[in-house]
């Protein structure tokens, strides 16, 4: 419900400071500290507005910190022309749109596609903000000008500890120290950590940059139609805050709340996320309360999970040899494709039941690996423990032969056998007839260039159990192309914006490319700031 705080109206020209009864009072109030929250902290410190920058846990970064790689797909950027590329921003936006078809508004996409080369110039003014190359391909390889060489994806610099040693512990992140205790890093920020503590580093060398963790946004102030504020709520505390210029919803998803995961539609569970716990979705439902409209609700960035001993499905990727069966023992899918394109793989052949969780990957004893029982999964995201828990807890299943095999993960033995015959028939040529495995360029971006048909023929035989995973929901609050959301007729809330997977994401059905959901939470809610600044 969205609360009213005080008792004289205000116009489009009060601010906050003529109204007596707030806690606190701001230029501008960001929720959220990913990506997309501290791009456009650090852009209204930069631009001399008193900021805010909430975070509802306990450290700073949300999914972006767990990122390994923390990419921004921002085509023909400055930058990147440095380093070489010969890309355009016009063959940028013919591939982006061709991805994305008409499902989202394509002013939207433009804006995307366009913003990041002017966000890079920006940023690049502080040194403090530093970038390397982290080449890519695009996700749709096949598509019209789509660049296989990677070269519209880049990083963060890793930052050395020394430079922000207080930050070690604030924020979160990696993966492995928050689910397998493992200590952070001590040497330098890396991936999607770098990019937060670069950010942090630069904002707070503004006297104007404020930030405040355990600090959740959990309702709106409206005054005629207008947002002037917000509730805060931190250890079950609330205050109230006055903003002068806007709110900035940059939060998350709702991938953590299983009730509102069932509401909208989406696939999952909260177990399988790879968000962060403080992804609750309440920034969506203030924005919901104070008007705002949705769309892709019952969207996520998908992908396969691979299942550990602790229950959970988590986001896995590099698959260097085996296949993927359904419940009659066939292939469904091209195994080496990018993740979201196999993760809504899985999902459809879910909702025509020729899969159930879990699924499995079938390999043979030909790897590398020391232990042959572990499967070629070169990029678990959350590292693997002893491979004796997965065998202890079902998820790994090794036999002499492939009918034995089909047994112990129940499926039609015969089925297996032939399924396995077929395959290695397309890894003798090099061609995989029924699902394409190898024909773009991300199908070999792990095989150095090579074919990634690895025929499955030394036993024993194996079998590891998969589920499905996400890396956060993707719908939320419409805006337009300055991020300021829109509600149900279509027309924006004065001093109300949203980014990153609060935003209802412009790629709609699609992930176009490795750090689309960074950079286009970066350049939404740097394109909000601004658009504040003209008020």
């Amino acid at each position: 419900m969205t609360t009213n705080v005080h008792s004289t109206p205000s116009s489009p020209d009060t601010e906050g400071s003529a109204l007596a009864d707030w806690d606190e009072e701001c230029d501008v109030l960001v929720a959220g500290s990913g990506a997309g929250g501290v791009t456009g902290a650090y852009t209204a410190a930069r631009e001399g507005l008193d900021v805010l920058l909430v975070e509802a846990s306990e450290m700073f970064g949300g999914t972006t910190a767990y990122s390994g790689g923390g990419g921004m797909w921002f085509p023909a950027n400055p930058f990147l022309l440095r380093a070489g590329t010969d890309d355009t921003v016009a063959d940028a936006l013919e591939y982006y749109t061709a991805v994305v078809g008409d499902r989202t508004p394509r002013e939207l996409q433009e804006t995307y596609v366009r913003g990041g080369a002017p966000l890079v110039e920006y940023l690049e003014a502080d040194e403090n903000i530093k970038f390397m190359p982290m080449p890519w391909p695009d996700y749709f390889g096949s598509a019209p000008k789509a660049r296989t060489d990677g070269m519209r994806h880049m990083a963060a610099k890793p930052l050395k500890v020394a430079a922000a040693p207080d930050l070690t512990e604030l924020i979160r992140g990696p993966l492995d120290s928050d689910r397998l205790g493992a200590p952070r890093p001590g040497d330098y920020y890396v991936g999607g950590r770098a990019l937060i503590a670069r950010f942090l580093l630069a904002a707070r060398q503004y006297p104007n940059f404020t930030t405040r963790l355990n600090t959740a946004l959990v309702d709106l102030v409206v005054e005629d139609g207008r947002v002037v504020g917000a509730v805060l709520e931190t250890n079950g505390t609330t205050r109230t805050v006055g903003t002068r210029r806007g709110v900035l919803l940059a939060a998350g998803g709702f991938e953590q709340n299983d009730e509102l995961r069932a509401r909208f539609g989406v696939p999952g569970s909260s177990r399988d996320t790879m968000g962060p716990w403080g992804n609750q979705g309440r920034a969506h439902m203030a924005g919901i309360a104070a008007g705002a409209d949705t769309d892709l609700m019952d969207q996520a960035w998908w992908s396969p999970g691979l299942t550990h001993p602790d229950g959970r499905s988590a986001f896995a990727l590099w698959f260097t040899g085996g296949i993927f069966v359904n419940a009659e023992g066939r292939r469904f899918t091209n195994e080496s494709a990018a993740y979201d394109r196999l993760g809504r793989a899985v999902l459809d052949a879910m909702a025509d039941g020729s899969v159930t969780l879990p699924y499995w990957m079938v390999y043979d004893s030909g790897g590398d690996g020391a232990d042959p029982r572990v499967p070629p999964v070169k990029a678990t995201n959350v590292s693997m423990v002893e491979p004796e828990k997965y065998v202890e807890a079902g998820l790994w299943r090794t036999a002499d032969t492939l009918e034995e095999l089909a047994t112990l993960i129940g499926v039609p033995p015969q089925n297996l056998v032939d399924t396995v015959a077929r395959f290695n028939d397309f890894a003798e040529r090099g061609v995989d007839e029924d699902f394409g495995r190898g024909d773009e360029a991300y199908d070999r971006a792990f095989s150095g260039g090579a074919s990634p048909l690895y025929p499955i023929v030394t036993a024993p035989f194996h079998a590891a159990a998969f589920g499905v995973s996400d890396l956060g929901t993707k719908g939320g609050l419409r805006t337009d192309s300055a991020a300021r959301v829109l509600d149900k007729a279509g027309n924006a809330i004065p001093g109300l914006y949203a980014a990153g997977n609060t935003m209802a994401a412009p790629s709609g059905y699609a992930y176009p490319g490795g750090g689309n959901p960074i950079g286009t939470s970066m350049v939404f809610s740097h394109l909000a700031v601004k658009n504040m600044l003209e008020r």
